[in-house]
């Protein structure tokens, strides 16, 4: 039996209370987060009991940056950020220099220097991926605009946090006033880092992307699991090491990009599959070890500060994202859902603080202020969706203002007046344009049918109009939505949206507008397609029982049955 075994009382005792602690927060109906950060904070050094190593954990956390960035980067989609680039990228860049500003400021008046300050102020301006995806997929509105506009904009958020990991180790010294203030030095120094960097982009999209789908391939060939697990975690792992070693790159980016080109494989879902449960372990043993940092006397000793980090984070970023979105013209809704999102903070503001308190320039404060803010304001997010629908019928019935803002012109809200005839009467509205909505429109096209889509994507609306295709942008539960898309005249209604909490009231206005339509519905719940056809809500469509339909259907017709058998399915 060996005299020490710190790896093993540190993994068991992380794992252990991050369990029990993970649990009771989701019971509470807190993100499980908040229990794995208070299960750090029980083992850490600054509470009574039982210590774990720091220098383990702080090497099983690294690991679990690899594996959290390997995710993203596995799940990065270009496409989907294309598509709602317009709002996500100027209202991200915008929204975290508003709240960097504000961190910054707060810590000069605690007489912080400019590293310090800076630092700071980034670890407040950037959403948890993970808190976000699980808060929209709970509501089941992960695929609709609001969501898809929510995710664009962490992934811009974390791109630039990418960036900045790249970028603080040279400005470093200089940030921390104890280095030369030398500009060209400095510029120099910049300059090769981003050198290292661009060679290293350009060997992994240049090589590795064709180099480790081909790889991933082989290995697939063998028929073994364990070879193809291996082979996925070790290329995270080992591609974010080199990248370290060879080019100077962070963990965290190295990783992020062996995530990106793996995508490129057409294996690449399953290879999120089979890595997903080590992910989630080391994700755990990361938060873990980000807990045992904290020091929870700062809430006592430093109340009003903790106070002003929670305020950036809940108000400050929330009111700024909010008035962006208004800004581009998208509804009170959709803002209040992204204002909510971003009101916590999560993974890249622990691996930043670990790496500008590693720098020097950071105080010790620093880290435990951060982590408190994230402690408060991951327990807060739950609380904070759940006010924006109370919220959005109290600020539309009190002010004025934000009903103006509700109701104003808006060009894409409604047809223009060139709009031909045969889109004004006998057509089909279409409600949704994602990847069912997109193929009923193509389809249409085909036969010559006419139809006018309702889509909450504003850009989107303004590709179809630019295609020539009738398009009105806002949110279908909206009757002026409706009615802009002439559904008094309509033969059917078809709604191809991924959400279903709000057919029945689309249903509603387009019978009370036009009681002779015909209305098609999609869900891919069975208990919500049966409380829809017992309210007579039109043909519905239920997604796993047409795909079991179509597959029995081929099988027979396959299998010599005759047409009538076959259609009989």
């Amino acid at each position: 039996m060996p005299h020490s075994v710190s790896l093993i009382s540190t993994i068991a005792a992380g794992l252990g209370l991050a369990l029990i602690f993970g649990f009771a927060a989701v019971r509470l109906r807190l993100p499980a987060l908040v229990g794995y950060l208070l299960a750090g904070v029980i083992i850490g050094p600054f509470t009574p009991g039982f210590v774990a190593d720091a220098g383990i954990a702080s090497q099983l956390a690294e690991i679990g940056v690899m594996l959290l960035m390997f995710g993203v980067g596995l799940h990065f989609s270009l496409s989907d950020l294309l598509a709602v680039r317009k709002i996500a990228v100027p209202g991200a860049v915008v929204q975290m220099t508003v709240a960097t500003a504000l961190g910054m400021g707060v810590a000069h008046g605690w007489g912080w220097n400019l590293g310090g300050a800076l630092v700071f102020g980034l670890s407040l301006s950037c959403a948890s991926t993970v808190v976000l995806l699980r808060a929209l997929e709970s509501r089941g509105i992960v695929d609709t605009i609001n969501g898809r506009i929510a995710v664009g904009w962490l992934v811009v958020e974390d791109l630039a946090m990418v960036l900045v990991l790249v970028l603080l180790p040279p400005l470093g010294s200089w940030l921390s006033g104890k280095g030369a203030t030398d500009v060209d030095a400095l510029w120099k120094l910049i300059g090769l880092t981003l050198l290292q960097v661009g060679g290293f982009v350009a060997l992994m999209l240049l090589v590795g992307r064709r180099f480790f789908p081909w790889m991933l391939w082989q290995v697939q060939r063998t028929g073994s699991r364990e070879l193809f697990t291996l082979c996925v975690v070790a290329a995270a792992v080992s591609i974010a090491f080199g990248a370290t070693a060879l080019f100077g790159v962070s963990f965290a980016l190295g990783a992020f990009f062996a995530g990106m080109v793996m995508r490129e494989s057409e294996f690449s879902h399953r290879a999120a599959q089979e890595s997903l449960p080590l992910r989630d372990a080391f994700a755990v043993l990361f938060f873990v070890s980000v807990g045992m940092l904290f020091d929870p006397w700062v809430l006592i000793e430093r109340p009003l500060q903790v106070l002003a980090v929670v305020g950036i984070i809940v108000v400050g970023k929330t009111v700024a994202a909010g008035l962006l979105v208004t800004a581009f013209r998208y509804p009170l809704n959709t803002a209040l859902t992204v204002s909510a999102s971003l009101a916590q903070i999560g993974e890249f503001s622990f691996i930043l603080v670990g790496l500008g308190a590693s720098l020097g320039l950071l105080p010790p404060e620093g880290q435990s202020l951060v982590l408190a803010g994230a402690l408060i304001s991951m327990a807060l997010n739950p609380l904070v969706f759940k006010a924006v629908e109370p919220f959005q019928q109290w600020i539309l019935a009190k002010s004025a203002l934000a009903r103006k803002l509700e109701a104003r012109d808006d060009p894409m809200a409604e047809l223009p007046p060139t709009t031909e005839a045969k889109y004004l009467s006998h057509h089909v509205v279409l409600v949704g344009y994602g990847r069912v909505g997109r193929r009923i429109a193509t389809a249409l096209s085909a036969n010559h049918i006419p139809f006018v889509v309702a889509e909450q994507n504003r850009e989107l609306v303004e590709r179809l109009r630019a295609q020539g295709l009738a398009a009105v942008s806002g949110d279908a539960v909206d009757p002026v939505v409706l009615i802009q898309a002439h559904i008094a005249k309509a033969r059917m209604l078809v709604i191809a949206t991924p959400d279903t909490l709000d057919v029945r009231q689309m249903i509603a206005t387009a019978r009370a507008l036009n009681p002779g339509i015909e209305t098609v519905v999609r869900t891919h719940n069975e208990a919500e397609a049966t409380l829809l056809d017992s309210e007579h809500a039109g043909r519905i469509f239920l997604g796993e029982q047409e795909l079991a339909q179509s597959m029995t259907r081929h099988v027979l017709e396959r299998s010599g049955a005759s047409l009538s058998q076959s259609q009989g399915v």
